[in-house]
């Protein structure tokens, strides 16, 4: 089977990550993944003082960038996503470009629904990401059943009381089941969790079929530190 993280956060990119893209990618090269999605989080509150739409494009993008040329000397794929955050309620979305995101600096405006189904129709998998997540920042648990195409029922950063719930929320609305690490650390993370699949991914475009079509599969293991 081929293994993907699909959900990794880098620094600088993201403010809350204490591991760079090249510290990132050689830790999952070692344990044997075919791939990485870079999922750092969109710009918001403090990091959009100052900032035109443009430099905090190029500034999102550079750990992306960066990455995709890095893997290709250590030989693992890397691909982009995001992770977009309505008032502590994150997102991932896959299949969306650097050149998408220059065409519609409008998605700055719209709420939080408008933007996920214009994401949605043009060509995006949306995934709720630990959506039972519980923190001090978080006044209360959002749910977006209608606006996403599945959920995160394993985080591997989060309790198994709030991934239980996550796994209840798929199934009584019918999503997509989908599973990520949330790494910040890379190789200090002791729990790791992703996507599966029986052929190799060969871009975004492939990796949004084979999970819609159930033919990706959700994995845990243990990083042996």
């Amino acid at each position: 089977m081929f293994k993907y993280e699909t959900h990794l956060h880098t620094s600088p990119a993201s403010r809350c990550a204490h591991a760079t893209v090249e510290e990132s990618l050689a830790f999952y090269k070692s344990l044997g993944y075919d791939g990485v999605f870079i999922t750092n989080h969109f710009y918001e509150g403090e990091d959009k003082k100052g900032k035109s739409y443009e430099e905090m494009m190029n500034s999102h993008f550079a750990d992306y960038e960066n990455g995709l040329e890095f893997g290709k000397t250590i030989g693992i794929k890397v691909f982009f996503g995001a992770e977009i955050t309505y008032n502590g309620t994150d997102f991932l979305v896959y299949g969306l470009d650097k050149e998408w995101f220059f065409d519609h600096p409008e998605i700055e405006e719209m709420k939080i629904r408008d933007k996920l189904s214009f994401m949605a129709e043009s060509g995006a998998l949306i995934i709720q990401a630990h959506p039972f997540r519980e923190a001090s920042y978080i006044d209360h648990i959002r749910l977006f059943p209608r606006n996403i195409h599945g959920v995160e029922i394993i985080n591997a950063s989060r309790s198994d009381e709030e991934n239980n719930m996550a796994k209840h929320y798929a199934e009584q609305y019918s999503l997509l089941k989908f599973a990520g690490s949330d790494n910040h650390t890379a190789s200090k993370r002791t729990k790791l969790a992703g996507v599966c699949c029986a052929e190799p991914v060969c871009d975004v475009e492939d990796f949004i079929e084979k999970v819609k079509n159930h033919n990706a599969d959700i994995f845990t293991l243990t990083n042996e530190i």
